[in-house]
């Protein structure tokens, strides 16, 4: 069994700030320490992308270059988000027990902590509407709670579904401290501020 953080992945048509790699749009970018520059550069514009809205008038104003503009959301506004969340999938079956759905984003990964020993359940997003609910000593995962014809489902020991986050974050910080070097290589006017955004959107510490 793996738990994976991802980043939903839209078409990168035309983009031209940054270079970026090439991924099947409204697909998944699995994000860690070996991702390679062009991949990083897709991670970033995406974030950059989900928060590419107006700020309000207290967060100053837009500036008129087309990268100041881009980052601009990002760089002001105060909750963030990131399209995506926790994947998890049994690698021997293929089969997808988490799924993150519309409304998921990574920036409340922190919800699988809830379930281990707050709540003791989370949602993630609709279609799927994937759910983790603790019962017991045991973690139950649904891809699909309101499925119509049945849903994959799995329980796992609350230990294992522990450990499996933990390997999730680690990995969410090394793409993190990748995405630090990646910013002061493309983005040296910007990197201190990008990477302190990404920070907050992933909900995460500062790079080492």
């Amino acid at each position: 069994m793996v738990m994976q953080p991802v980043l939903e992945i839209l078409a990168a048509d035309d983009f031209a700030l940054w270079p970026v790699g090439e991924h099947e749009p409204y697909g998944y970018l699995v994000l860690g320490g070996e991702l390679t520059p062009a991949e990083v550069g897709t991670a970033v514009m995406r974030i950059a992308a989900c928060n590419d809205f107006e700020p309000e008038e207290e967060h100053g104003p837009c500036p008129s270059d087309p990268l100041g503009t881009f980052l601009h959301g990002l760089l002001t506004m105060p909750d963030l988000f990131a399209a995506g969340g926790f994947r998890v999938t049994d690698n021997a079956t293929g089969a997808v027990f988490v799924e993150p759905g519309c409304c998921s984003g990574l920036e409340t990964w922190r919800d699988w902590l809830e379930v281990l020993g707050g709540t003791g359940y989370a949602d993630f997003g609709h279609d799927p509407s994937s759910a983790a609910e603790r019962v017991g000593d045991t973690v139950r995962l649904t891809l699909d709670a309101y499925g119509e014809k049945g849903s994959p489902v799995i329980e796992l020991p609350v230990d294992q579904v522990r450990t499996l986050v933990a390997g999730a974050q680690r990995d969410l910080q090394d793409f993190l401290n990748l995405a630090g070097t990646w910013a002061a290589q493309h983005l040296p006017a910007h990197a201190a501020a990008v990477t302190a955004a990404l920070a907050r959107a992933l909900d995460l510490g500062p790079t080492r």
